[in-house]
């Protein structure tokens, strides 16, 4: 059976972002050997769900809008942009699916961003604003290594990267987590301001990995964003349905 992974079009709204930003995930997930479920940001919730009855995990990817600070209870910053209303009524969707029945999740910037707050979590809403971080955090596409990142030992991150720790990531984002959500430990930092880099759930048998940065615009030159889809198509591959009265009693 093909290896099915969820992912939300990025926005509701900007066609280019959407054309320019979307198919380098598409030929990540496939160069892992996955097949790319593409869930329209316009469908009814229940055409929704039966796209997501076929597929083995869930792919948030990033965005250029922000996550509405009124989801985590603060209020609106001149720094922060706008909110894509019908993006977050599907990731929504798309994260109770997989909590519910234990779907591997991969988590990437505006994604990683969305799956923090919806587990209670708070957002930095401008890093220059509210950090004033030294670091350029969004400093072009086509760069590369923006900045050097930290992952810590032991966790899923390190183990896809064959327990290598110290790392250089690619980097668009003015956003980023401030208080880490429920059930989730932080796995990344860069070290040069402490900016969290990277979450994941404190689950030894539920994959769910957030990056702050973008693997799929590297996977063709990089060894640890080739890992990070790798080990997400692998988990995908090992998934089994599970009902959802049995998760819940498990929680």
């Amino acid at each position: 059976m093909p290896i099915r992974i969820a992912i939300p079009e990025p926005t509701t709204s900007d066609a280019a972002y959407n054309a320019r930003s979307l198919p380098p995930y598409l030929a990540a997930i496939q160069s892992a050997g996955a097949t790319p479920v593409v869930i329209p940001l316009h469908e009814r919730q229940d055409r929704v769900a039966r796209l997501l009855a076929g597929t083995h995990g869930v792919l948030l990817p990033g965005s250029g809008y922000d996550v509405d600070p009124e989801r985590y209870g603060e209020t609106r910053i001149p720094d922060c942009g706008p909110a894509d209303h019908g993006r977050t009524a599907v990731d929504e969707l798309l994260l109770q699916d997989a909590f519910n029945l234990h779907k591997p999740i991969l988590a990437i910037c505006h994604g990683v961003q969305t799956l923090n707050v919806w587990l209670n979590g708070t957002l930095i809403q401008d890093l220059k604003t509210v950090l004033n971080t030294p670091v350029n955090h969004a400093p072009g596409r086509d760069v590369v290594n923006a900045h050097p990142i930290h992952i810590a030992a032991g966790s899923r991150l390190a183990s896809a990267a064959s327990e290598i720790l110290e790392a250089e990531c690619n980097s668009s984002h003015h956003q980023a987590i401030g208080r880490v959500g429920d059930n989730l430990r932080l796995t990344a930092v860069c070290p040069l301001d402490n900016v969290i880099e990277a979450v994941e759930l404190d689950s030894p048998d539920h994959f769910v990995v957030g990056v702050q940065w973008h693997p799929e615009r590297t996977y063709a030159v990089s060894p640890l964003s080739r890992a990070i889809f790798v080990a997400f198509a692998r988990t995908a591959n090992a998934w089994r349905p599970r009902s959802v009265e049995t998760s819940v009693a498990s929680a």
